[in-house]
């Protein structure tokens, strides 16, 4: 899900995002279109959908990781979370029940609960009534799901999501108890925090075991190419990240040959293709010299390019991964790629 945090992916028209990238769903964020534009402006124009004229289905996070990443400005307690705003300092409350609200107002086609995301280290106990905490708060905000309704004339799902860290125990503990909520799906979160990629592996290892299989898994906020291959390996669905997007903007781009960083002295007069296998129009239409020029000169365009060419792939990725699952094929593929794509040019 290429991420449209306040109702915008970053650099990327919604029409590129859908005739070119080929966007199946995008993700937003409660939290930021909580304090802008408004739950009152949603409401008004009939929904983010038609607010960003995006008529495919959208995700929202709860605004949970956001919530608890300004841990200066933000207390948690039973009730839930109050913290100031990071745009005027205001103070606001978030609770189980006020977030699916306000999903609800936002209009998303997949809401996520409130939980708390503890940082990478921390302690056993700190990880264990964090959990905890998530699943009283889980309970609380699935009790008003059902109990509420969509504002747009459209049916809305609703993922927990599993936390406990890297704690093997908590993991599998966490797990049993979202499945037990019998929801429309999953998610894992508290992932790609800090902690060794192959500690991150394994957890998804274990979690999958418990999570039920005829329902969609999402793990959230991951990753690199070679992440999301070996998360679908380990039986993951659904995948958001930034990285297309943040690391385009700053010159990386992601192909099939490996990585690439457009900033580099070497591309200066390389006026082949942005990527010969590359499936949107920029790859084709644009030389590495010129991207790398206007990297260089800070235009605006080059984030537009990087931007669109990075998320295409992406989405090319998991096209190719799902072709490969259904032709049986995948496990040979995907080892063969991830070591292609994590070479550096």
């Amino acid at each position: 899900m290429p991420v449209g945090t306040i109702g915008s992916v970053k650099a990327v028209h919604q029409k590129e995002l859908d005739e070119d990238i080929k966007a199946q769903i995008i993700l937003g964020n409660t939290y930021h279109l909580y304090l802008r534009p408004g739950v009152k402006i949603l409401e008004q124009a009939g929904g983010l959908h038609k607010f960003m004229n995006w008529n495919k289905p959208i995700l929202t996070d709860s605004g949970g990781y956001q919530v608890f990443s300004l841990s200066d400005i933000r207390k948690i307690t039973e009730e839930g979370v109050r913290f100031s705003s990071h745009i005027d300092g205001s103070k606001h409350l978030f609770t189980p029940e006020s977030v699916v609200e306000t999903e609800r107002s936002i209009g998303a086609d997949i809401m996520m609960a409130l939980d708390e995301c503890p940082p990478h280290p921390a302690d056993y106990e700190y990880v264990k009534k964090s959990m905890e905490l998530t699943h009283r708060w889980l309970e609380r905000g699935v009790k008003h799901f059902k109990k509420t309704f969509g504002k747009y004339g459209y049916k809305q799902a609703y993922f927990p999501i599993v936390q406990g860290g890297t704690y093997k125990d908590l993991r599998l503990q966490s797990a049993e108890f979202i499945a037990s909520q019998q929801c429309d799906g999953n998610a894992i979160g508290g992932l790609s925090v800090g902690e060794p990629v192959e500690m991150m592996y394994e957890m998804i290892e274990l979690v999958n075991t418990v999570l039920p299989d005829d329902k969609p898994r999402y793990l959230m906020g991951v990753g690199t190419p070679e992440n999301i291959l070996e998360g679908i390996t380990l039986g993951v669905d659904m995948f958001d990240c930034v990285m297309p997007t943040r690391n385009g903007r700053n010159g990386m781009l992601f192909t099939w040959k490996g990585r690439i960083n457009i900033k580099n002295k070497k591309w200066e007069n390389d006026f082949s293709p942005l990527d010969e296998f590359g499936t949107s129009f920029v790859d084709s239409f644009y030389s590495k010299a010129y991207v790398r020029h206007l990297m260089k000169s800070q235009e605006r365009l080059a984030a537009q390019i990087a931007s669109i060419h990075n998320l295409a792939f992406y989405l090319e990725l998991v096209r190719v991964a799902r072709e490969k699952i259904n032709d049986g094929t995948f496990s040979q593929w995907k080892n063969k790629a991830i070591k292609q794509l994590s070479v550096r040019l």
